[in-house]
């Protein structure tokens, strides 16, 4: 089989034995090796010299006409080239094909680089947002969109949920950012136009809200009627005790669900006070605990509690007491008779954080992901007998959003539930002791 570099040994071995046999011949010393290693290394420079001008001036994609161990060079960079050529092809192929895609898309698209700034961007783009084309291009995309709340959400590095932000070209058009990390530091800027569906949802709560503030008076009235009529304790009465009781706890129960749907509308609609007081929820836990042992009445229910007294919150009283009464009233509710709540209130890595853990049935790990929908139940049945209205966990985790803080939620079936709130140390306060 031809071998190039086996050739080349053979042409290298034959010009020093020519060499030497010429030294020898003429009584020379060395003379003719030095001249026969000169002719090769001349050899070498200009095939060196054909390669460096076929690699610069590149006229012709074909390699020079060139034998040997050369010959295989120039055949091996050309099958190289040939193939990183390929290759470019294909890519911009696939990048002309993606930005015809992304440009006929019409949720604004553009890609940022490491540091903030724009590589490209489609149409869309330029119409949500406002940019120009070729202006904007290499610009940071924070001197273009100066929205606090961008600013904000771009430097956290936190994108698991989009932002909701006005148009900066219309403020009456609603956008859905979404940031997407790819490759090396590079980021997927998506802006989608959800004006239609904020109308929509802002009409249904709007819708919500004024239906539970219609239905609050009658109940109201059909309750107090009710509560007339069921202590009268006439003949009349009597006979009809068991349906006038399943009225009065139907009526409760419809009455509470209407209080939760206005309190969550009113979560929903209003902004978060800005200005926060100082929460003693040390003496909040203590009065949700004494309810909740009443709640449990004869369940024989064991609850243990262990509150950190110095332990404090800046946020809305009403709204804390809100969620954490959901959590420990739903642990009552949902854990059989004679089982166990532990209820802590304690610091974390300079967090604050409220436990409920219960020894309930346990929760299917694929319900819990929409436990914090409206009217979301995993067992209706069991859901209406405790008396659930279906919106706790909904109330909880919008309280939770307005003072920044998280809900997890962990549960295995048979061995029961835990419930975090996990309160950045932001709104944390250290009581003095007393």
């Amino acid at each position: 089989m031809f071998n190039p570099w086996l050739e080349e040994v053979w042409r290298v071995g034959w010009l020093l034995i020519v060499g030497y046999l010429l030294d020898l011949v003429f009584g020379q010393d060395n003379v003719f090796v030095f001249l026969a290693l000169v002719i090769y290394v001349i050899g070498l420079f200009y095939h060196l010299h054909v390669l460096e001008r076929w690699l610069r001036e590149r006229r012709t994609p074909d390699p020079p006409e060139t034998k040997g161990m050369w010959g295989l060079i120039f055949n091996h960079i050309y099958r190289l080239h040939s193939h990183n050529r390929n290759r470019k092809r294909k890519l911009a192929l696939m990048v002309t094909r993606f930005q015809e895609a992304a440009a006929a898309m019409p949720d604004g698209i553009v890609i940022l680089r490491s540091n903030d700034e724009i590589e490209w961007f489609n149409g869309a783009a330029r119409k949500l947002l406002g940019l120009r084309t070729p202006h904007d291009v290499g610009q940071a995309i924070t001197n273009l969109l100066r929205h606090p709340l961008f600013m904000n959400y771009l430097s956290r590095l936190d994108y698991a949920e989009p932002l909701i932000i006005s148009s900066p070209q219309d403020d009456n058009t609603i956008l859905s950012i979404h940031l997407v990390p790819y490759g090396k530091e590079q980021r997927l800027l998506v802006a989608q136009n959800i004006t239609r569906l904020q109308r929509l949802e802002d009409m249904r709560r709007n819708f919500v809200a004024n239906v539970s503030h219609e239905l609050k008076t009658p109940l109201t009235v059909i309750m107090g009627y009710l509560e007339m009529i069921i202590d009268m304790e006439d003949d009349c009465t009597r006979q009809w005790d068991r349906q006038l009781q399943q009225m009065s706890h139907q009526a409760q129960r419809m009455q509470g669900i209407v209080e939760d749907l206005l309190l969550l509308s009113r979560l929903e609609t209003q902004e978060a006070n800005k200005v926060d007081h100082e929460i003693n929820v040390p003496e909040m836990m203590s009065h949700l605990i004494n309810d909740a042992k009443i709640l449990s009445g004869d369940q024989n229910h064991i609850i243990e509690f262990n509150i950190d007294k110095q332990l404090a919150l800046y946020g809305n009283e009403s709204e804390l007491k809100s969620a954490f009464s959901n959590l420990i009233f739903n642990a009552i509710r949902y854990t059989p008779e004679g089982g166990k709540i532990i209820i802590n209130w304690r610091s974390d890595n300079e967090q604050a954080l409220l436990e409920v853990c219960d020894t309930g049935v346990g929760i299917a790990s694929h319900h819990i992901p929409r436990l914090t929908e409206r009217f979301y139940r995993v067992d209706v049945a069991r859901s209406r007998e405790t008396g659930g209205t279906g919106l706790g966990l909904a109330i909880v985790k919008h309280v939770l959003n307005r003072h920044e803080a998280q809900l997890r939620i962990t549960s295995r079936i048979g061995e029961g539930s835990q419930f975090q709130c996990i309160f950045p140390k932001t709104r944390v306060i250290e009581l003095a002791k007393q």
